[in-house]
């Protein structure tokens, strides 16, 4: 990732991702603070007020100038709807990590799964990076069955690879999945949805 200007939108799949807007914040907090996602994820800074999640943007744009994040937030009709991103990213070895959750209301669409084939495909093709790696705990199953539609073999479980539920110190052990930008694109697109630009190719293909 060179250009570390303004973060580019990507559309596709029905959704557009973008940056997440200062006077987002209220959205923002709503997943942080969602009970799905804090069963699955124990964040190093935890948001639990508009003021952190304030912060969060803030410094979401922050890592994005510095070039170790690219954090989006994923719309779907103009409508925030969830969140996926890069985080850790690795210039030299062109590798990095990914995330996503969904809103609840959002959920049930296959969001998640065209989300993290969007971001993916941007990353490949348009930010240099070789090699994405996604974990996630051992019983999250819904997880992982979007990382495997998705094309992310899976790896292996490593050892008390994550921490437990809004305990850290504490640990639960964690699959990891990973795709890399020599892999190829899952096809059939494993998500089918309206498509609202008919003819309009998909990114990457």
């Amino acid at each position: 990732m060179t250009d570390m200007g303004s973060q580019p939108e990507v559309d596709g799949f029905g959704l557009v991702l973008r940056a997440w807007g200062a006077d987002e914040a209220d959205v923002l907090l709503r997943g942080f603070t969602d009970p799905e996602f804090l069963r699955w994820n124990t964040p190093l800074g935890p948001v639990t007020d508009l003021a952190g999640a304030r912060t969060a943007i803030a410094n979401r744009r922050a890592g994005w100038l510095r070039g170790e994040l690219a954090q989006y937030a994923v719309t779907e009709g103009g409508v925030v709807v969830g969140s996926v991103g890069l985080s850790g990213i690795d210039p030299y070895m062109c590798r990095a990590s990914v995330g996503y959750w969904v809103l609840p209301e959002a959920r049930g669409r296959g969001i998640a799964g065209r989300a993290l084939e969007l971001c993916t495909r941007w990353a490949f093709e348009q930010a240099g990076i070789h090699r994405i790696e996604l974990g996630h705990a051992v019983d999250h199953t819904a997880s992982c069955r979007v990382a495997e539609r998705c094309g992310y073999a899976y790896e292996g479980t490593r050892r008390d690879g994550m921490h437990r539920a809004q305990r850290p110190g504490t640990y639960r052990d964690a699959h990891l999945h990973a795709r890399l930008a020599t892999d190829s694109y899952p096809d059939p697109y494993p998500y089918p949805y309206p498509n609202p630009n008919p003819g309009r190719p998909a990114p990457g293909g």
